[in-house]
């Protein structure tokens, strides 16, 4: 539990493609022991989930239903190619090296996009504005203004952007921006799905996923002054602590796999440190998604299950020893003991 025993704690959410269908059963595990979560952040599949997430707390339904939400998403229109792939059937593929150089990613993100905006009108969410909350003991920092931030990496820009935290910076209203359009560009895998541009003030920017320079921001809801935390952050990763220390080798046989192969690297170069900083480690999730690839989008329904039942094992197994007066204790910064 939370600090005076409250079920309260931000919600930090991994990316993971295909495998974030085991988020949704973490969070159920949540739901059923009567936690909430005042915001959340998501990266790639995370915001995906987390999005949902947030429009479903706004609106005041039950947390439950982002597991038969997550269902209805039908994966193999993911891969939903352009003109002419679209038409080619099975030889569409011959096509996806002109679209990566024309269009610099072989699927549109059409698909996902429309089906994430269907989803969160459904819930009365349209815009970040919907998901602004008033918190007048928060730190007095954007970052504790809104109930969902997700990640997207500048490459234009050559930064990691806080989708609606940054929209400031590129000259944008963060409360009039679509939820929508900044969850697709936090799931734009680079070469797969094509990048998001964002016109600003300063020029068009090209936005790709966010796990490319943060896949798992556990940190962004940290105070930033001088006071103690009022509850926890807690995340959920797509891994298992120790599995894939010593991960198969991959052969990259074309520009998709490279792409993908580069995202992985980079994820892991980046976070590695921060990630399993002791703290972190103590209030994580761990998911062994072993055996599920980031892009296996010919999953069936029996895998997802098997996902989604990771994900609350994994969940009920973190609640049954989480101690967060003793995290503090071990853990919270120096100025506030």
């Amino acid at each position: 539990m939370d600090a005076g025993g409250s079920r309260v704690a931000d919600l930090v959410l991994e990316g993971g493609g295909v495998k974030g269908i085991a988020l949704t059963g973490a969070i159920g595990a949540f739901d059923e022991q009567g936690w909430s979560f005042p915001r959340i952040a998501g990266t790639s599949a995370g915001a995906i989930v987390g999005s949902v997430l947030a429009a479903l707390q706004t609106g005041g339904e039950p947390m439950s239903q982002v597991v038969e939400i997550a269902k209805t998403l039908d994966y193999r229109r993911f891969r939903d190619r352009g003109f002419p792939g679209n038409v080619l059937g099975p030889l569409g593929v011959l096509t996806d090296p002109f679209s990566v150089l024309v269009e610099q990613g072989v699927y549109e993100g059409d698909y996902l996009h429309d089906w994430l905006r269907g989803v969160l009108a459904d819930l009365g969410v349209k815009t970040f504005g919907d998901l602004k909350r008033v918190d007048p003991d928060g730190d007095g920092h954007v970052h504790h203004e809104y109930g969902l931030v997700v990640t997207a990496s500048d490459i234009s820009r050559k930064r990691l952007a806080y989708l609606p935290w940054d929209y400031a910076d590129y000259g944008l209203d963060p409360d009039e921006q679509h939820v929508a359009d900044a969850v697709r560009a936090s799931a734009s895998i680079p070469y797969f799905f094509e990048p998001v541009t964002l016109e600003g003030a300063h020029g068009a920017s090209t936005l790709v996923d966010g796990g490319l320079l943060s896949n798992y921001p556990i940190s962004a809801f940290d105070r930033l002054d001088e006071l103690p935390p009022r509850w926890a952050t807690v995340g959920v990763r797509l891994d298992a602590l120790g599995i894939a220390a010593e991960p198969d080798p991959k052969p990259v046989r074309n520009v998709v796999t490279m792409g993908l192969a580069l995202v992985e690297t980079a994820i892991e170069a980046n976070q590695a440190e921060h990630v399993l900083d002791p703290c972190n480690i103590a209030r994580s999730v761990y998911v062994d998604t072993h055996g599920f690839g980031t892009v296996d989008f010919t999953i069936d329904a029996e895998q997802q299950q098997e996902l989604i039942d990771r994900g609350r094992a994994a969940a009920e197994t973190f609640l049954a020893g989480w101690d967060y007066d003793a995290w503090l204790a071990r853990c919270r910064p120096a100025w506030v003991r």
